[in-house]
């Protein structure tokens, strides 16, 4: 259907692209080295969720961390990614610390007039403390997807039962250097 719609319009150009395997590797150039890692070829659905808090997230909800996720996993660590309704409202990257992400990505949405309220957050890494699932409750948001494997995952679990929010867990580490 949508090819019929795109070759409607004159004078359009549609090209058609030939499969390509991908590496496996990637290669990061640093002062005097290289890093080198496995590429990040995982896309987590709803189905690889394990529901940690007795709150489990709305379908709205999990279409958002899906969402949040696949956006959050492409951003440089450490990476937030803040949505509403499938839509990007802000994101955090690359800072040194997680809180300082969710504080970026929060003000980013604030900065475009995005209400945080029922909003989700993806994180591309664990929690180590509570302290980003407390900023998250402060700006309104409903629901967190992160990889989970902190010692203190406990405490982030308690911290969203005990203030109504869900948190789901995927078991995968999608940090980009």
């Amino acid at each position: 259907e949508a090819l019929a719609v795109l070759q409607g319009k004159k004078n359009r150009i549609i090209l058609k692209r030939k499969a390509l395997a991908l590496p496996k590797r990637q290669f990061k150039s640093l002062l005097n080295g290289v890093v080198e890692q496995d590429k990040d070829a995982s896309i987590e659905g709803a189905e690889q969720f394990a529901y940690v808090t007795d709150k489990r997230p709305t379908t709205a909800e999990e279409a958002d961390l899906v969402f949040a996720m696949k956006v959050c996993k492409h951003l440089k660590s450490n990476a937030i990614a803040v949505a509403k309704d499938r839509q990007l409202i802000g994101m955090g990257a690359g800072q040194t610390s997680r809180v300082d992400a969710l504080q970026q990505a929060v003000a980013k949405a604030r900065h475009f007039d995005f209400d945080t309220t029922g909003a989700v957050l993806a994180s591309d890494a664990f929690f180590p403390f509570k302290d980003s699932v407390e900023l998250a409750h402060q700006a309104g948001i409903a629901a967190v997807i992160q990889p989970g494997g902190s010692r203190r995952d406990q405490e982030s679990i308690d911290y969203c039962n005990a203030n109504g929010l869900a948190m789901v867990m995927t078991g995968v580490r999608h940090f980009r250097h």
